[in-house]
């Protein structure tokens, strides 16, 4: 690559909605520090797992789970959430408008990663318990009742979460709007 006055400054760009998208469908069983570190170093985007730990004991993301590994004597890592990469890269958004760590942290309600998480785990909960209302209403352990408990159950789920995303995005909104007065 020929690196012109020009281009040596100019700020790579962040990942691109269907790319945070892709990376989370790749991996749905969460990310390891060093393959988030790559997602944005891959792309020219200064980022270090010090960062990630920074922004850890701030408060801007979630802490690992750890996962143990198969095989004799593997021990076990640390696994984040696939949505780690959208909070990042929302992070990362923020700061090139010239906002900083504080800022963020007292205006911006960067619960995006944690809605999706949500949504995934309510999901499967809703599914694992489709298939046994489904097998006892077979048997004939549970009437239909149970079943229709478990479809309000989850429409409920679905509005929390919109409730929820809805009041994010005035929190958001809101401190941009604070912001741009200034």
């Amino acid at each position: 690559m020929v690196y012109t006055q020009e281009s040596h400054f100019r700020k790579p760009a962040l990942l691109t909605a269907d790319e945070v998208s892709d990376c989370e469908s790749r991996h749905p069983e969460g990310m390891t520090s060093a393959q988030i570190v790559n997602v944005f170093s891959s792309r020219g985007i200064r980022f270090s797992e010090a960062t990630l730990r920074k922004y850890i004991q701030q408060g801007l993301l979630p802490r690992s789970q750890r996962v143990g590994q198969k095989g004799k004597h593997k021990g076990s890592r640390g696994m984040y959430p696939a949505t780690t990469i959208r909070q990042i890269n929302e992070i990362k958004r923020l700061m090139s408008m010239d906002y900083t760590i504080e800022d963020i942290q007292q205006h911006f309600a960067l619960v995006d990663g944690e809605l999706e998480e949500l949504r995934a785990i309510l999901d499967r909960i809703i599914r694992k318990l489709e298939k046994s209302v489904k097998a006892a209403v077979q048997q004939g352990l549970v009437n239909t009742a149970v079943a229709k408990q478990l479809v309000e159950a989850a429409d409920t789920a679905k509005q929390l979460i919109g409730q929820l995303e809805k009041t994010a995005g005035q929190i958001r909104e809101r401190a941009h709007v604070a912001r741009d007065a200034i």
